[in-house]
């Protein structure tokens, strides 16, 4: 199953869409974000997900005007496997102390990033250049969070805000054993996320947050290219022209009851993750 979060200008943590998906192919991903945005979705400020190749290359083709925060605990995840169990906790600890307690925003969060990114690499390299590289080869992709408000940060550097949601998920399809088909399938899994969803924390959006989201706004709009028309990178053929209440093949799944992705001005989120639900 695919699925996307999002954040939305109030603060509000909402799902935002449900899809089949075995694999994070960049077709299957293609095809989920096509479909967002057929149903509303404007281009958020910022996604968040982990490193899938796929993924990724479905995000730059799709949301070219959005930033992309790698997930940190996913790429925590691939540093510590790369180290042996003896050396673990503290390579843990120094890794982690890269973006902890910054409390600047915007290029100096950013520089100050980098600083810190400079001893671990000095630090740890000589010992484990692999593990290193993981931080090394993808360092901008993981302090683009920095650029958004301080009181933020910590919301934002990872994509696990439905993680908890997952075990739920899991849980209810297990006692089922074999589900008839797909419809069903999504319409459970569906169920339990729009539940769930209802109980998730966003964030506070005080007016300084605001501002400097406006401005983070106007400063890389202008700088984004824009999305592949006829004469870039091919898309793939249009969904279905609406959304109903049985899910089509490739397509977002919503309840009768369930509204589009609302989309307000340029952008109706402000934040959105997606995730490859397990």
């Amino acid at each position: 199953m695919l699925a996307a979060w999002g954040i939305d200008t109030d603060g509000h943590a909402v799902f935002l869409g449900l899809g089949p998906g075995a694999t994070e192919s960049t077709d299957a991903w293609r095809g989920f974000l096509q479909d967002l945005g057929d149903r509303g979705l404007g281009a958020p400020l910022l996604v968040i997900s982990d490193g899938g190749k796929g993924l990724c290359a479905a995000i730059e083709w799709g949301l070219p005007t959005s930033l992309h925060q790698r997930c940190l605990i996913h790429l925590c995840r691939n540093l510590i496997a790369k180290v042996p169990i003896h050396a673990q906790d503290q390579v843990k600890g120094d890794y982690w102390a890269i973006f902890d307690q910054i409390e600047a925003e915007g290029e100096a969060a950013v520089a100050e990033g980098h600083r810190r990114a400079k001893r671990f690499i000095a630090k740890w390299k000589p010992l484990y250049p692999s593990a290193v590289a993981c931080v090394a080869d993808n360092l901008d992709a993981l302090l683009v969070h920095l650029r958004f408000p301080s009181e933020h940060h910590r919301r934002i550097r990872h994509s696990n805000l439905i993680e908890r949601t997952f075990g739920e998920t899991r849980r209810r399809v297990k006692v089922i054993g074999r589900l008839p088909g797909e419809q069903s399938c999504l319409s459970l899994v569906w169920a339990v996320l729009d539940r769930a969803s209802k109980g998730w924390r966003g964030l506070t959006m005080t007016p300084k947050a605001l501002r400097r989201l406006q401005d983070l706004r106007r400063e890389l709009l202008p700088e984004r290219p824009e999305p592949p028309g006829e004469e870039g990178s091919p898309r793939l053929p249009p969904p279905p022209p609406s959304i109903t209440s049985e899910p089509a093949s490739g397509a977002v799944y919503t309840a009768p009851e369930t509204p589009p992705v609302e989309a307000n001005g340029e952008a109706s989120s402000v934040m959105a993750g997606l995730r490859l639900l397990p």
